[in-house]
């Protein structure tokens, strides 16, 4: 079973797009979308610094971008696709698109909705969030408790992201749980939690008009409320509303890759978070993060090695 993810924000560096820039209409693409949302995403994602792409209101609608240039170059337009995808948080909206829930544009348009909504949330309050890896589940789970904090993402292997006030991380980040390192990401809110209130509200309006399709019959949408597959295109959409303040469990969506008997994984651009993962927790699974067109062959062929099947997908030479 080919299974294709695509990454959540801090997956972003400044220049990720430029690359892309080669592949024959990427961008087109780009521009289209450009126009769509109103966000220049071939400037910010080929020119922009770090502090420019840390912006919620960009770095969604970039990585968004990213996934779909990556998985429309590797699957082509006629997809015959037959697998599983997911996204981890925003990226979710990407493995919509790809499952046929939503049009490519569909996506992009909710996604910038997403960022702004997300942003204007997260400046009522100075809000962030920081991984805690290792140290003991259950004393991990009591500090943050302790503090205030909400487990955000629970990314398996002993991987939590914690999101809540700047006050409260720099408190766990002075007194670690024994034996846990704290690391700050590069997200400017307390996402997936009830910080993001405001922007659930957002989003049901955004989406009051979408037409959802169900998935594709071959492809396996899972998510990240539960894990579960969702066959609903209704369904999906109302999670990618509800999503914004709960909790992501991407350790589900591992559980459920293993039991449908993954034997691939590949990251959709920007690659390297989900991929790594995967390496720790998907033992015997083959893994791959596309940062650029240069990992697209690999990719194809552990597509074609899965027996997932896929159009032709446009050259990256």
């Amino acid at each position: 079973m080919f299974v294709l993810v695509a990454p959540g924000q801090g997956a972003q560096a400044p220049g990720f797009l430029r690359p892309w820039l080669d592949v024959p209409g990427a961008g087109d693409r780009l521009t289209a979308w450009s126009d769509a949302i109103g966000l220049d995403l071939i400037r910010y994602g080929t020119e922009a610094d770090a502090d420019e792409i840390r912006d919620t209101a960009v770095a969604q609608p970039l990585l968004v971008a990213g996934a779909l240039l990556s998985a429309r170059a590797l699957l082509g337009e006629d997809t015959r696709y037959s697998g599983v995808v997911a996204g981890h948080s925003v990226g979710e909206l990407a493995a919509a698109a790809i499952a046929g829930v939503l049009s490519d544009e569909e996506a992009m348009t909710l996604v910038r909705k997403r960022g702004l909504a997300m942003a204007e949330a997260a400046a009522v309050t100075e809000t962030g969030m920081s991984a805690v890896l290792g140290g003991d589940p259950e004393e991990v789970a009591a500090k943050l408790d302790a503090l205030g904090l909400t487990p955000a993402n629970n990314n398996g292997g002993g991987q939590i992201v914690a999101a809540g006030t700047l006050e409260q991380l720099a408190a766990l980040a002075a007194d670690k749980p024994e034996k846990a390192r704290v690391i700050a990401l590069k997200v400017a809110g307390a996402f997936h939690t009830r910080h993001m209130a405001p922007a659930v509200a957002a989003m049901e309006a955004a989406v009051r008009d979408v037409g959802a399709a169900d998935p594709h019959p071959s492809v396996r949408y899972v998510s990240n409320a539960d894990g579960e597959v969702v066959r609903s295109g209704k369904e999906i959409v109302s999670r990618l509303v509800s999503q914004v303040s709960n909790p992501v469990r991407w350790d589900l969506c591992m559980d459920t890759f293993r039991s449908l008997e993954a034997t691939a994984l590949v990251e959709l651009c920007p690659g390297g978070t989900l991929a790594g993962l995967a390496k720790r927790n998907l033992k015997g699974v083959a893994q791959l993060a596309i940062k650029s067109p240069e990992e697209l062959p690999q990719a194809r062929e552990l597509l074609a090695a899965a027996g997932a099947g896929a159009g032709a997908g446009e050259s990256s030479e």
